[in-house]
């Protein structure tokens, strides 16, 4: 029942009481609950105290409800075994509780304890548990600080609006206002009072000035603020200028030549103003009055002051002319001008600087005779009332002060020559300026032009120019240019027709063979309106500069392009020149036409060998089909290599069979024979491992002629038989020379080499036969086959019988072997030599 009635922000408070208070307490739901509400006014930083009902209660909660908000929080809550503060308590302020009372009293009463305090009381009775809820409602006051002025403008303009504010930073509302002023003179009146904070004073004027302060007030006490002084700046007023001595004219003031003048000015102003004077608007003296001694007459003028406002920055001024009487200076000037459209004369006569004014009066003097006209200074002469020659006119002039008259002449004429017209273009070549005068004649002729589509220039004299943008004109209508003189009825004129420009060239068509180099030109007729530079264009149409390909030579009137190194395909087509000027463009195309030179003839190749058994050069031979055309330059020599790997391969009965394989090169290789009557040539520097292919290609300048048959060099011729004689004979005679060597150091060593010499000499009554495989060897036998003796020894020892050989291939280094000893004979050993020794007992 308890936790109904608090509702859910004290479920968990009431489910601990209930169950601290079981014992004690008993808490029925037959009950009813007392409300109770109370206002609490207190002052912030004073003493209060919130009380719980009238007696203290068996069962207390104080929850406090912040204003804006719904929320119910605990602050202090006694469950019968005294008081317990949350910590709530401490964002409210620093507070204590009576226990006595269950009441809360803040010592020091903070704004954050402004809201609702509610007291939940519970007493215990016979006949149940009583329940009062006591609501305080504490409003914390805050006294009213001492205000202070915030103004829009302490210094406010006159007639503008301004504002004062009274400034409270602390107090509790509602605060009232109350303003009060006070006069220079002293007095004090209240002009406002009220809730609002804030005055306003519109068209504020000079009468508001004073001093203002403010008094704020509250249910706590009352505050005045410090006095702000509002000065309201003003002016100044227009001034007021008196003149002494002063004569008044229709004009101000005026006085004679060299009197003492003094002049004084005054301007009502807040701050006060200052005075400045000036004279035909030349400052001349600072300060409300001002003094001229012995005026001048060039003093005459006006005379200004200007009274300025330094805080506001404003100023006021007031003029008044002062004139100085005196005569003229100088002579009178005379001039004449057109009129009435250029169809009359105006004559000027002007002779300032005299007061009063000179009197003016024009003579006329024409043919000797001399004819009074108008007076005054400017005379109107109708049209035809000039003759088309010479008139002399004459300004005769007198003053009051002057004794002697003074005079001046102009005469009118034609000018002495025609209208001349030219053109000109500026240097950017934006504009295109078509210019005419007729200078001259008095007074001056008027100038204009007239062109088609209505262009036209104002008139202007002397001169005119016609200013169109580049490229506007139009081409082979006139512009005309009109001058008009008041001596003449008829104005004169002069045309210009512009034209654009004309290109020529002297070949509509070049043609050329291919890789030589040409010209092609273009010029400028010559035309009134000067062109800019000719451009060239390529056959792609692209503009062309100096490159390695192209060369431009030109000059104002001509441009001519070179194309070097022609070639069919990249060269040949359309060239265009072109140009413009202020009127229009032009352009001309030179077609080029590139022509190939004639196929050379065909060539076949009749002879490739290689010259050496070293198979590193090729003796090559060529024939041309017809010499007599002459129609090529040189030969290509073009070869590819042809490798041979060998591969052995083993067959069934044993032996090894050789495979040759071939690959044939696909890039050929090129050398270049820059004579055209060569007929031969020679290739070095060939890989002896490599078989070749050779083929030739006739060239003519840049066209290439057909290939020849592509041929094999042959091998060279070779001979065996005389290299087999030779080596024969050569082997021959070192194996005799060998063999005789032999023989006689073992005969005159026999002694210290007996086992050897034994070995060839000591077999007795054995016999020793020589094989003579050749003839010349069996006749060497008969004829020298005897007997030397050796060493001295006896006919009964042992003898040997040396062949004497007429041949040195029939000696050998060593004994013959036997027949199943002997090698097989060699490619290196043609000839057997077998020597027999026989011995003889």
């Amino acid at each position: 029942m308890v936790a109904q009635v608090l509702g859910p922000a004290f479920i968990y408070l009431a489910t601990n009481l209930v169950s601290v208070t079981a014992n004690a307490l008993q808490i029925n739901h037959t009950g009813e609950v007392v409300y109770n509400d109370t206002n609490v006014f207190g002052v912030v930083d004073h003493l209060v105290l919130l009380e719980c009902g009238p007696r203290l209660p068996d069962i207390y909660i104080w929850s406090f409800t912040k204003p804006g908000t719904d929320s119910i929080k605990a602050v202090v809550y006694d469950l019968g075994k005294g008081p317990r503060i949350q910590q709530l308590a401490e964002t409210i302020g620093p507070l204590t509780v009576i226990s006595d009372r269950a009441a809360l009293s803040f010592d020091r009463l903070p704004l954050a304890a402004h809201g609702l305090f509610t007291c939940q009381a519970f007493f215990d009775n016979k006949d149940g548990v009583l329940a009062f809820y006591y609501y305080v409602h504490l409003f914390v006051q805050v006294p009213v600080s001492k205000p202070y002025l915030l103004i829009k403008d302490e210094y406010p303009v006159e007639g503008s609006d301004m504002w004062i504010q009274c400034k409270v930073e602390n107090g509790s509302e509602p605060i009232q206002y109350t303003w009060q002023r006070e006069a220079p003179s002293g007095n004090v009146t209240t002009f406002s009072k009220g809730n609002s904070s804030i005055v306003t004073i519109t068209g504020i004027n000079r009468n508001h000035t004073g001093w203002y302060r403010c008094v704020a007030s509250n249910a706590v006490n009352n505050e005045s603020s410090e006095s702000l002084l509002l000065n309201v700046t003003y002016g100044p007023d227009v001034p007021q200028i008196n003149v002494t001595p002063y004569t008044i004219t229709e004009l101000g003031f005026s006085t004679l030549e060299t009197e003492n003048v003094t002049l004084s000015c005054d301007a009502r102003s807040n701050p006060a103003s200052r005075y400045v004077w000036f004279c035909n608007n030349s400052q001349i003296h600072s300060g409300p009055q001002f003094t001229v001694k012995k005026i001048l007459r060039n003093q005459t003028g006006d005379y200004t002051c200007l009274t300025r406002n330094p805080y506001l920055n404003t100023n006021s001024s007031r003029t008044i002319r002062l004139t100085v009487y005196y005569p003229p200076d100088g002579s009178p000037s005379c001039s004449v001008e057109a009129a009435l459209n250029y169809t009359a004369h105006r004559l000027l006569c002007s002779w300032p600087g005299g007061l009063p004014s000179p009197s003016l009066q024009w003579t006329r003097d024409q043919a000797g005779q001399q004819t009074n006209l108008q007076t005054g200074s400017d005379l109107l002469l109708p049209p035809g009332s000039l003759s088309p020659n010479s008139s002399l006119f004459t300004c005769v002039g007198s003053h009051p002060a002057l004794k002697q008259r003074a005079q001046c002449s102009t005469r009118t004429y034609l000018p002495p020559a025609e209208p001349v017209c030219f053109a000109y273009v500026t240097i950017t070549r934006q504009y295109l300026m078509l210019s005419c005068s007729w200078d001259g004649g008095a007074p001056k002729a008027l100038v204009w032009w007239e062109g088609p589509a209505g262009q036209r220039q104002a008139g202007q004299e002397n001169s005119n120019i016609l200013v169109l943008r580049y490229g506007t004109a139009r081409s082979g209508n006139p512009y005309t240019c009109y001058a008009k003189h008041p001596l003449q009825v008829q104005a004169k004129t002069c045309s210009l027709t512009l034209e654009a420009p004309v290109l020529l060239t002297q070949r509509r068509v070049v043609s050329v063979y291919e890789g030589s180099d040409v010209q092609l030109t273009c010029s400028l007729r010559s035309n009134y309106l000067p062109a800019t530079e000719i451009s060239w264009f390529n056959n792609q149409g692209v503009d062309v500069r100096d490159t390695s390909k192209y060369l431009l030579l030109r000059t104002s009137a001509w441009a001519n392009l070179t194309v070097k190194d022609t070639d069919e395909t990249q060269d040949s087509g359309e060239y265009r020149c072109s140009t413009s000027n202020a009127v229009g463009g032009a352009e001309i195309n030179i077609t080029l036409e590139v022509k190939k030179h004639l196929m050379p003839p065909n060539v076949s190749l009749v002879r490739a060998a290689y010259s050496s058994r070293q198979r590193n050069e090729v003796q090559l031979e060529w024939q041309v089909q017809s010499d007599a055309d002459g129609g090529w330059t040189g030969f290509f020599l073009e070869h590819q290599w042809v490798s041979e790997r060998p591969k052995s391969k083993g067959s069934s009965n044993g032996s090894l069979v050789r495979k040759e394989e071939r690959a044939v090169s696909q890039d050929w290789y090129r050398d270049i024979v820059e004579d055209a009557g060569v007929r031969s040539y020679t290739v070095r520097g060939l890989t002896p491992t490599v078989t070749y292919q050779f083929r030739i290609i006739p060239v003519n300048y840049r066209t290439i002629g057909h290939p020849s048959a592509a041929k094999t060099p042959a091998e060279p011729r070779y001979n065996m038989y005389p290299a087999v004689i030779g080596a024969a004979i050569g082997g021959m005679l070192f194996a005799a020379l060998l063999t005789v060597l032999l023989l006689i150091f073992i005969i005159r060593n026999r002694h210290n080499h007996p086992r050897l010499h034994s070995m060839l000499f000591g077999l007795q009554h054995s016999q020793s036969r020589e094989n003579i495989n050749f003839p010349e060897d069996e006749m060497v036998r008969g004829l020298e086959g005897g007997i030397e003796d050796i060493g001295g020894l006896s006919s009964a020892g042992p003898t040997i019988s040396i062949p004497r050989a007429s041949s040195p291939l029939s000696a050998t280094p060593t004994p013959s072997p036997t027949p199943s000893q002997a090698p097989p004979p060699g490619d290196d050993e043609p000839v057997s030599v077998t020597i027999t020794v026989k011995s003889t007992g």
